[in-house]
């Protein structure tokens, strides 16, 4: 695996006690980054020979097609400190997939699923000391593409970068595991049939943004998207999907907004569909409107919302706030069933618990 690359770790590495000063600190998420990265450029129409080289900035010539066109994608997933201190990342494979299937909706090149993977391993081997071992702590895991081709004209670049770079994170919300508000956006739309929505690419974050800043405005953590057509399907969060819990008959089903093509794929929202199915829960993907919505809190079925994604694996939705009103959540409380479906997940990912559906991918 590491015969594909060329090893040139940092010339200056950080002490040992200044590394552990890091990770004892508030790591919070997205701050604290690797002293390496790997780096694999696509040139003359095939993928060059990997590098792992000193973490640090890139040059780009002002002409790059990523910074006229927008041809940039990236993906995110994590690792995790096991019980014997070795290291395993979660659906890596699952990811590179979804990579490839990004990079081809922009006409990018896809980069094989098998070399994403030895990517992670690679980068992992060198900072395996970086990778926290604290309750609730992670090694996220950030890959990109873009295009870096020095050419004007609305086409397809011809050259690329791939870049993997590591983040030692906590929490990925501020507060910790807490319910969240979040605000109900009927003002733009994040994704329409045809477009981009599906695609983990730069672009669909630029344009949420403005959306994102009213709800912090507002008092709020992250924005619901609505379908672009008629304007009263949910489709997903700023940067997550959601699930809804309801009450069917002795037990509960899970619901979740279904894959339209508008709305990422997301990896972890996979997983817990295969997680619940295994807890007994009911489950069903189909379309959920906001009369769903405010119906299943009248009348009591709704029991719980929760929201999911890699960085905060599970967080609670506790209040919606939107034009002229708000909605309350399980009294605000942090629900036993989104509680529940948490511990399992992290306990398979922290390697607690069975492994059943071979999700975790043990770093060589």
């Amino acid at each position: 695996m590491a015969d594909g690359f060329d090893l040139k770790p940092t010339q200056t590495p950080k002490l040992a006690s200044e590394r552990e000063a890091i990770l004892k600190g508030n790591l919070g998420f997205g701050r604290v980054f690797t002293e390496n990265m790997v780096k694999i450029r696509y040139a003359e129409g095939a993928w060059q020979r990997g590098e792992l080289v000193p973490y640090g900035p890139i040059t780009l010539d002002p002409a790059a097609s990523v910074l006229h066109y927008g041809q940039a994608i990236f993906e995110g997933f994590k690792a995790y400190r096991q019980p014997d201190g070795g290291l395993a990342t979660f659906r890596p494979a699952a990811n590179g997939k979804r990579f490839a299937a990004s990079a081809a909706r922009l006409a990018m090149p896809a980069l094989p699923v098998e070399v994403f993977v030895d990517a992670s391993d690679v980068l992992l081997q060198s900072e395996d000391a970086w990778v926290p071992s604290g309750v609730g702590q992670s090694m996220y895991l950030r890959p990109l593409m873009i295009a870096t081709e020095a050419a004007l004209g609305v086409k397809p670049a011809k050259e690329y970068v791939f870049l993997l770079f590591g983040s030692p994170s906590g929490d990925y919300f501020p507060n910790g595991v807490k319910p969240i508000s979040l605000w109900l956006c009927t003002d733009y739309v994040r994704a329409a049939p045809g477009g981009t929505g599906e695609a983990k690419c730069a672009g669909n974050y630029a344009a949420s943004l403005v959306a994102q800043q009213k709800a912090i405005d507002e008092g709020c953590v992250q924005v619901i998207w609505l379908d672009a057509v008629e304007r009263k399907y949910v489709e997903e969060m700023g940067g997550m999907n959601l699930f809804f819990v309801y009450k069917d008959g002795a037990g509960h089903k899970l619901v979740t907004p279904q894959l339209t093509g508008t709305l990422l794929a997301g990896v972890t929202r996979d997983s817990l569909l295969k997680l619940a199915a295994d807890l007994g829960y009911g489950i069903e993907e189909k379309m959920v409107s906001v009369q769903d919505w405010e119906q299943g809190l009248k009348d009591g079925s709704l029991v719980e919302v929760f929201a999911c994604g890699t960085a905060a694996v599970i967080t609670p939705v506790g209040e919606v706030k939107f034009d002229g009103g708000k909605w309350d959540i399980n009294g605000g409380e942090f629900g036993p069933h989104a509680r529940k479906l948490r511990e399992s997940l992290l306990a398979i990912q922290y390697g607690q618990a069975p492994d059943t559906h071979g999700w975790m991918h043990r770093v060589p």
